[in-house]
């Protein structure tokens, strides 16, 4: 998944399948944006550039699988948020998901990551459990949090 803007201002959900044009570059850069202001995506601060491009890379290395980066904080770049794309790309990874055949999606997030854990939940993952002690982010220990939806919509049974 990522993100693309044109030059009147639309932007949209696509399945990338494969690295064309600056693809590979934008995900790169929008990955270290994100980084840089705490998106997280696991990294702390930015890796080296061609560690990122490994990363995207392996991402569609594996072509019989169907692979789904749900990232938002960091597949997002910072000039595109606030423009209903982080919801176009959840709706899409469960558009995804049930094609797949899954039933129930996971997520973990950072107790940091506040405009994701907004998103999750206006988009109806139920907050399961909470680790106190899920991560160090800038020598300073944060709870992380585990979410779930059900793809049916069905309640699990107690």
């Amino acid at each position: 998944m990522t993100e693309s803007g044109t030059a009147g201002g639309i932007i949209s959900v696509d399945r990338l399948t494969k690295y064309s044009g600056t693809d590979l570059d934008d995900l790169c850069d929008a990955t270290e944006s994100a980084i840089t202001e705490g998106g997280g995506f696991g990294w702390l601060r930015p890796p080296p550039r061609q560690v990122l491009e490994n990363y995207w890379k392996g991402v569609l290395l594996v072509p019989e699988r169907r692979l789904v980066v749900g990232r938002l904080d960091s597949v997002i770049a910072p000039w595109a948020r606030s423009r209903g794309l982080g919801r176009g790309i959840v709706q899409e990874i469960e558009r995804l998901a049930k094609e797949m055949g899954l039933a129930v999606l996971n997520l973990d997030l950072r107790d940091t990551q506040r405009a994701a854990i907004r998103l999750y939940e206006t988009v109806g993952y139920m907050r399961w459990g909470t680790h106190p002690v899920y991560a160090r982010v800038e020598g300073r220990i944060v709870p992380g949090h585990y979410y779930y939806k059900l793809l049916d919509g069905d309640v699990p049974p107690p």
